[in-house]
């Protein structure tokens, strides 16, 4: 159970900070519920705390592992599907695990793609809200603003090798 003040991740939408647990009556039951701020874009999830483990609801990595994190940006893509929609399909699944290694795979490899030969419309998308969920992580873990945190994970991209059929 979190408490309020946690630092945590919602896949698919990031990281935030827990700033209530509230009883609410929704449909006529009465539950308990994690207010969570999001800081990217402003907003406020209520997740039902019975329900957080499966949602994928976790703690924000620690400050240490943000260097694992930063380097996985850095390493070789491999090929990747020549189907955009299996690309997408394969990448989605990705970012729903809610791993942050995965999510910052999402990144190498759909930034390497978007360089070397553009994204599809749903690509570009998921590009965005990947990196979106990266940077407010790494923000978070690493005590720094979200500026701070986008140029870092844009120097990191920088430093990636050339991507092998993306």
């Amino acid at each position: 159970m979190f408490q309020v003040g946690d630092r945590v991740v919602y896949p698919m939408h990031g990281a935030g900070v827990i700033e209530a647990i509230e009883e609410r009556e929704v449909l006529g039951e009465r539950h308990r519920y994690y207010i969570l701020r999001l800081p990217v874009g402003d907003m406020r999830l209520m997740i039902p705390t019975a329900s957080a483990p499966q949602s994928g609801l976790r703690p924000v990595i620690p400050a240490d592992q943000v260097p694992a994190v930063l380097e996985a940006l850095c390493e070789p893509v491999p090929p990747l599907d020549s189907n955009w929609n299996h690309r997408y399909r394969e990448h989605a699944d990705k970012l729903r695990s809610g791993d942050i290694l995965e999510v910052a795979v999402v990144v190498r490899n759909l930034s390497a793609r978007q360089k070397a030969r553009g994204l599809s419309g749903g690509e570009r998308r998921l590009l965005d809200q990947a990196r979106q969920i990266l940077v407010s992580e790494l923000a978070l873990a690493g005590g720094m603003g979200r500026d701070e945190a986008d140029a870092l994970v844009e120097r990191h991209l920088g430093a990636a090798e050339p991507a092998g059929g993306a």
